[in-house]
This record gives C-alpha cells, structure tokens and sequence, in this order.
C-alpha cells in the first residue's frame, strides 16, 4: 500500500460545467451523464491543477492509502459508473498507449460478460460527442497537409496534430513519437511572418508560457515523457527576446537532465520584430 495524494469530486457540488477538464494536464478528468468524474487514477498527479477552475468548489484533493495501481481493481469501480465511464477511460488509456492496462481493462470486461463498442455511446452517438472539451480532443491530421494551398488560394497549415498547449498534450502521442519537436513560447508564432514555411513545417509542436502558466512541475513531467516515453528525436525550443521567456528553455534543460535519454536541444531567440536573433544546439 501506498500513501499518495489524489483528487476527489463532490458529486452534490459537481453542476457539469466542465471547466476542469481543460485543466487536467493528463486529460484524467471528464463529464460523463452531467457530472464531471475521475476516469483513470493512474494519470492523476494529485498536483490538483483542476481545483481552481471549479467555480462550484466541488473538487479538492484527498491523501489516502492506495494499493498499487491494478487495472483490473480499478475496473469494478468504473463499471458500476456505467457505459460511457467505461468508454472514457478504455479511451483514455488508448490515447495514451498504455496496451497492457488497456488488454487488462479488456479481460475484465469479458470475465463479467460486458460488451462495450468505443465508437458508439448508450445514446447511440459518436464517443466524440460526448467529449466534455472538444478543444482537448487528441487529433492527428499531418496526411492532410501534402497539398502547398488549400482551394482559394490561401497557404496551407504546416501544423500536424491537436492538441497544442504544453498543458494539454498526450505526450505518448503517436504524432510526438521519434519526431523532432518544436516547443514554443505563446508570443513567437505570432512574431514571426515565415513561421509554418520555415519552422513548424515536418515537426510536431507544443506551446507554453513560462511567466502566465501556472503548475510548471507539470511541464517539467511532460517534457520528460516527450524525452523518455515518446522518445522524440530533437527538441527546439523557440522564445522571443524578452527576460520573462527564457524559463522555457530552463524547463527544457532541466526536464532533459532528468531524462535517462539524452537528445539535442536547440535555442532559437526571436526579437519583438520578428527577427531571429539568435540559433544555436545547447
């Protein structure tokens, strides 16, 4: 048994508003039949990111003991929240390639007779609908930026996948795995007028601010699965010139010291005009 902290919602508190769920840096969190529900505790850090976001006050974090983490365990507990909870977290542990949970959730499944389609909801709808953030949904779509225009003429995005925000991102994405990654503070996509054509082209990309976002040890976790788990080949981290910026590249160094793998790193400092004042492999 183990000792560890974990959220805990108040159901009578919980109106299903939903303004957690973006806040859930692993995506644990989602509003299933009006209320917002704790769908996987193995991705729930504790860290309690979601709290402030909940104007009903309905969500706190508990310290309990815990035995270690079992699929199986944890599945009894799903299914008496029913169909779509089921659906939730079996997807959820999909997005985040975690097979062996995801073949044991499956065993139990079948032991207790339960068939469960993922593409289709109790109300007979796409599982997609039922995504309480549509804007945290996991989306791939870099075989759809081959062409160099779309029809009226305008230039075509370079951007491959969705989520972007650091916070957001499923770091064991297939989109993130072995790819070279471009981390970028918020300010220098809009700074810089060749961005998608010279920079964002061929690489997958997540965003961040070190100086407004809150809960950086969050940052520091998923930087270190880019570099462990989805094993990314490079990583460039674009800031502007600014004091306040170069935290991003300090997360990034430090995230990769605590790495087991070692990729190169690269620094490039953008001016408030657009210009590129500096590129270099740190």
């Amino acid at each position: 048994m183990v000792k560890r902290k974990i959220i805990k919602i108040d159901e009578e508190k919980c109106n299903g508003c939903g303004l957690c769920i973006p806040n859930c840096p692993e995506g644990a969190l989602r509003v299933i039949d009006g209320k917002a529900r704790l769908i996987s505790d193995i991705f729930c850090d504790g860290l309690g990111a979601c709290i402030g976001h909940c104007p009903q006050d309905a969500i706190i974090t508990e310290e309990r003991e815990a035995e270690d983490y079992n699929e199986k365990k944890a599945m009894v507990n799903i299914v008496k929240a029913g169909k779509n909870t089921i659906i939730a977290h079996l997807k959820h542990l999909e997005n985040h390639s975690e097979k062996e949970y995801l073949k044991q959730a499956y065993e139990y499944l079948e032991e207790q007779d339960i068939k469960i389609d993922l593409e289709e909801n109790e109300c007979g709808c796409s599982h997609e609908h039922h995504q309480a953030c549509p804007g945290a949904q996991m989306k791939d779509f870099s075989d759809k930026n081959d062409e160099s225009s779309y029809e009226n003429g305008t230039k075509r995005s370079q951007l491959r996948h969705w989520p972007i925000q650091l916070h957001l991102i499923p770091p064991f994405a297939p989109f993130f795995k072995g790819k070279d990654v471009l981390l970028v503070a918020d300010c220098a996509g809009y700074s810089i007028g060749d961005f998608h054509s010279n920079y964002l082209k061929d690489r997958s990309i997540t965003i961040a601010c070190p100086k407004l976002d809150t809960n950086q040890d969050v940052y520091l976790d998923k930087l270190k699965k880019l570099i462990d788990g989805a094993k990314v080949n490079t990583l460039t981290v674009m800031t502007m010139e600014v004091p306040c910026c170069t935290g991003l590249l300090g997360l990034a160094k430090k995230a990769a010291g605590k790495a087991s793998r070692k990729i190169p790193i690269k620094s490039i400092v953008v001016g408030i005009k657009g210009n590129i004042l500096k590129e270099e492999w740190t």
